[in-house]
């Protein structure tokens, strides 16, 4: 942690401070020289202590962020590592301005910026959520619920409610401690934990959902003014219409508090919760209030045991008198768990607020429920007239009395038909009743409608810019744009205001709410797959500090959720689960360039290991043989023609790795050549299923043997490389022909299938090179500047039409030369190509041979039908292309004048040099390889492209530079591309069905 500075007789300890007042620290330019000569004396070193900022991605006011010593300063060479790239994520653009900005701008940045208003777990999460789920039901529908259920069914009801939500706010609590929440609420926890696809469909379904709901709570108050309205004879226009203007008017006062900041509304939340908090006590004191004649009239007794055990049990009425029809009609009230989580940015701290709120909020809210219904139903009757003339007179008997009300002095007997006007079984105002003072409930309803529509105006905008500025969906990015300290979204403010307004005009809740309320249940129920997806994945990532949570009870909570849905409104979930759908469609077909860590990316990895191990148990069949190929690139941008060819014959069926040797020394700039990111980017700009590798290394050849041995994972491994042809090979240096050749032994060495790709046109392994001046024979080498490529396009991305592929299948290589034109044929720009077999044969038993042939590959089933037999490859080749081979050759051939000692030793130090005897040996395979360029001269010369055999040279026998001699003569002055191929000699083709 500090350095030992040894001075003259003495040992000093010094701590980090020191790197502090060098500027050790800073992200660039730091270097061993910028301590000075004194502070790098004995036991010198680099390293930092840990500190906050080497993990944080956001600046620090004041002061420059610090950030770790790379690897290459810790124990590189400073002189030439003085600027290595950044190990962690900064704040680059703030460090690229450094140098820029003058000292007025130096003096501007002294003042900190204002501090946005945060809130804590109690006035930012736990009253907001509680406003959010007291609602109308509460005051209006709970004793109606009562009576229908009876007390025991409703605390069922309440508690299983309360279930669902407990365990989605568990599951909430989890992910939003796994790391630091930002705003977006919602969408923002479903998104970086279960990726952009599920993230993105349901924040649009969620904020539209909260712009929804601000009409439903709004209407809701609208509803209860006017009939207080026509209770005292107000009456506007009409019923419909009075709801609508009041509706419009409401929600614009909403609106300008929202738009008043985040202090005001919070502000505002509070004067609610206080209201209704009045409302409860006004409730309570009630209920143990004797109540007047009037209010016995309507059924009102206070506490009685003989009402509380007949209200305990149900009392079925109605179309809707079922147990899930009381649940569909109560549970929307408890969907508004998510209030708090929705306004995350807003919080002070996140982790700690959004557990701690949501949970309390649900278990206060869930009393409150438990103790209203059981407190009404022992206090109201189901049934009353409201009359003050049906008392019990004396002259009147019991007998003849019917009902409970007849104990204490009242004759409901006419209620049994079901036609009084009161009880909690006909008055939805029955709290009203039962309050010490009746006014006060309506203030509690205005105070649950107006704080659950004012919660959802806030919600619905903060879900909405965090989505917009993720870039998912077209056409959304205006409403991004946050103003003021506290980033508002003003734009999100009135987009919900105009959604609001439109669904208020159409003043019909009951068409509405049951959208709405799959919306939520469909959030809640991926919020719970979000926490359980998770867990499952054993990602290192997921250490949520809130333990308190199963992945059981979180899957669990997720199928409930789903099955709800269907019980509430079997089409609103079909139209809920219909969006999801189509967003997440369309979200995975564009392919938003993020990466958030989500527990998909989590899962991929899992199963794709999982497969990888468990091919390990699987023998290799050649039923199942694929060609995996490497293929040497270069950086896969240089050389688009190879990297075309072999994608057509690769996606979407086996391994294709672009493999990139860059030849120097390790150093953080090298290292980065070869890592690049860039491209991969190409690769997957240009829809190439393809891995990318680089490796660095001394020399091209050992940079290819460590592709060869260590590229690919378990079974999944190549075994075809795959490499440009090296152009020019006679204008190259001798020493560069023989490496080439050496890599195709290695290959062979290795048990590799060996393919080359030769082009005509000059799109080959060198293009690029010559303007750098560097060696061209360096296949699979980087030779462009790595950055932004452009998607040059080949020959073999165009259609083929109804040419040819020729395939000389001249030597058995274990069918590899067959297999490949085969899935050529199986892309459609490959479809329409008729595939020409030619083989070897003599011209007096041709025919003969023809049929053979033509009957081993139909027994292959390839659906090759044109076979011809060539004779006349065995033919001599003419004198002038004879003449042309030794001219090729004649650069590498060993001087014959010299001394007969020093020829061997001359040959050891130079391996490529071809003697007399060398050629007389290879005499034969020579004379063949330029017999075969004129045949492919006169059968091939209109193909698509042409498919060979590739010879084979003898190691020790045939030097390598004759061997490229063979193959440049062999496809030289050809105009078809031409691909030469050898397979391992293991068959990768059978007739046989096992």
């Amino acid at each position: 942690p500090g350095l030992f500075l040894h001075g003259k007789g003495q040992t000093q300890y010094k701590t980090t401070t020191l790197f502090d007042e060098s500027g050790y620290y800073h992200c660039y330019g730091s270097s061993v020289a910028s301590l000075g000569s004194d502070a790098l004396t004995g036991y010198e070193t680099l390293d930092a202590t840990p500190h906050y900022d080497f993990y944080a991605n956001t600046e620090v006011f004041g002061r420059q962020r610090r950030c770790r010593p790379s690897l290459y300063q810790l124990h590189g060479n400073s002189e030439v590592d003085s600027r290595p790239p950044l190990y962690e994520e900064t704040i680059a653009e703030h460090m690229r301005g450094e140098d820029d900005s003058s000292e007025e701008d130096e003096e501007e940045q002294k003042e900190p910026p204002p501090e946005p208003t945060r809130f804590g777990w109690v006035q930012g999460v736990m009253i907001r959520c509680m406003l959010n789920i007291w609602g109308v039901i509460l005051y209006l529908r709970l004793p109606w619920i009562t009576a229908q259920a009876g007390i025991g069914l409703t605390w069922v009801i309440i508690l299983l409610s309360s279930c669902i939500t407990g365990i989605t706010g568990l599951s909430t609590s989890a992910i939003s401690t796994n790391g630091k929440v930002k705003g977006g609420g919602t969408y923002f926890l479903i998104s970086r934990s279960l990726g952009p696809e599920l993230g993105g469909s349901i924040g649009l379904i969620f904020a539209f959902a909260n712009a929804v709901a601000v009409a439903m709570h709004t209407v809701g108050f609208a509803e209860t003014v006017t009939d207080l309205m026509y209770e005292n004879g107000a009456v506007m226009v009409d019923r419909i219409n009075d709801i609508r203007i009041i509706g419009i008017i409401t929600v614009t006062c909403l609106l300008g508090i929202s738009l008043a900041g985040m202090a005001w509304e919070s502000k505002a939340q509070v004067l609610f919760f206080l209201v209704i908090m009045v409302s409860f006590a006004s409730y309570v004191v009630g209920t143990i209030t004797p109540a007047s004649p009037q209010k016995q009239a309507k059924g009102l007794f206070g506490y009685k045991a003989d009402i509380f055990a007949t209200n305990f049990v149900p009392g079925w009425r109605g179309p809707e008198g079922s147990f899930f029809g009381m649940f569909s009609i109560f549970f929307p009230s408890a969907t508004g768990i998510l209030a708090g989580a929705n306004i995350s940015g807003d919080l002070k701290n996140p982790t700690v607020a959004i557990p701690r709120g949501t949970l309390m909020a649900i278990f206060w809210t869930t009393i409150s429920y438990l103790i209203i219904s059981a407190t009404i139903g022992a206090c109201v009757l189901r049934d009353a007239s409201g009359l003050l003339n049906d008392t019990l007179l004396p002259s009147s008997t019991v007998q003849d009395c019917v009902g409970l009300a007849c104990q204490y002095g009242w004759d409901f007997s006419e209620c049994i038909n079901n036609t009084c006007t009161y009880g909690i079984s006909n008055y939805y105002q029955s709290m009203s009743l039962v309050s010490a003072f009746a006014p006060l409930i309506t203030a509690g309803i205005f105070g649950a409608t107006l704080s659950s529509a004012l919660a959802c105006l806030v919600s619905a905008p903060k879900v909405f810019q965090c989505l917009c500025r993720d870039k998912l969906y077209p056409l959304i990015g205006i409403f991004g744009k946050g103003y003021g300290k506290n980033d508002e979204p003003l734009r999100g403010y009135l987009l919900t205001y105009i959604i609001a307004a439109c669904f208020i005009l159409i003043a019909e809740l009951n068409t509405i709410a049951p959208i709405i309320s799959n919306f939520f249940l469909c959030s809640y129920s991926l919020i719970n797959f979000s926490c359980f997806h998770a867990s499952i994945t054993n990602s290192p990532g997921w250490r949520p500090s809130f333990r308190f949570y199963s992945k059981w009870l979180s899957l669990l909570g997720s199928v409930i959720c789903v099955v709800i849905m269907f019980l509430l409104t079997w089409w609103a979930a079909l139209i809920a689960f219909g969006v999801v759908f189509f967003l997440l469609g369309y979200t995975l077909y564009k392919k938003p360039a993020v990466n958030w860590g989500s527990s998909v990316q989590a899962s991929s990895y899992n199963i794709a290991l999982s497969q990888c191990v468990g091919l390990n148990h699987v023998e290799d069949h050649v039923k199942n043989y694929r060609p995996q190929c490497l293929v040497l690139t270069g950086p896969p941008s240089s050389r688009p023609a190879l990297v075309d060819l072999v994608t057509c014959f690769t996606k979407d069926l086996s391994l294709m790795i672009c493999g990139n040797i860059v030849t120097d020394g390790p150093s953080a700039s090298v290292v980065e050549k070869a890592s690049s990111e860039s491209h991969v980017s190409w690769l997957n700009q240009r829809k190439v299923r393809s891995f990318y590798r680089g490796v660095v290394a001394r020399e091209l050849r050992s940079g290819v043997n460590m592709l060869l041995q260590g590229a690919g994972l378990g079974r999944i491994k190549p075994n075809v490389l795959l490499m440009g042809f090296k152009k020019d090979c006679c204008s190259e240096t001798p020493q560069a022909a023989h490496n080439y050749i050496g890599i195709l032994h290695d290959a062979f060495d290795l048990q590799y299938g060996v393919c080359i790709l030769r082009l005509t046109e000059g799109l080959d392994i060198c293009e690029g090179r010559r303007a750098a001046k560097e060696p061209r024979d360096i296949v699979g080498v980087s030779s462009l500047p790595i950055g932004a490529e452009p998607q040059r396009s080949t020959v073999f991305q165009k259609k083929q039409g109804k040419k040819t592929i020729d395939v000389y299948w001249l030597s058995d290589d274990g069918g590899l030369t067959l297999l490949l034109p085969y899935l050529l044929t199986r892309r459609k720009r490959w479809a329409r190509c008729k595939v020409r077999v030619f083989v070897g044969g003599d011209a007096d038993k041709r025919e003969e041979q023809r049929e053979e042939m033509l009957a081993l590959i139909k027994k292959f089933r390839l659906g090759f039908h044109d076979v011809e037999v060539l004779p006349d490859i065995y033919q001599n080749p003419q004198t002038g292309s004879v003449d042309q081979f030794e001219n090729m050759v004649g650069r590498f051939r060993l001087d014959t004048n010299q001394d007969s000692d020093s020829g061997p030793p001359r040959q050891q130090e130079e391996p490529w040099m071809i003697t007399d005897k060398d050629l007389e040996r290879n005499k034969a395979k020579s004379l063949r390889q330029i017999r075969l360029n004129e045949v492919l001269q006169d059968y091939s010369r209109e193909a698509a492209l042409i498919v060979i055999t590739m010879p084979v040279g003898i190691r020790g026998v045939c030097p390598n530079t004759l061997y490229l001699a063979w193959l440049d003569f062999l496809s030289h002055d050809l105009r078809p591309p031409v691909l030469l191929v050898r397979g391992n000699q293991e068959n990768v083709l059978t007739f046989y069905c096992q």
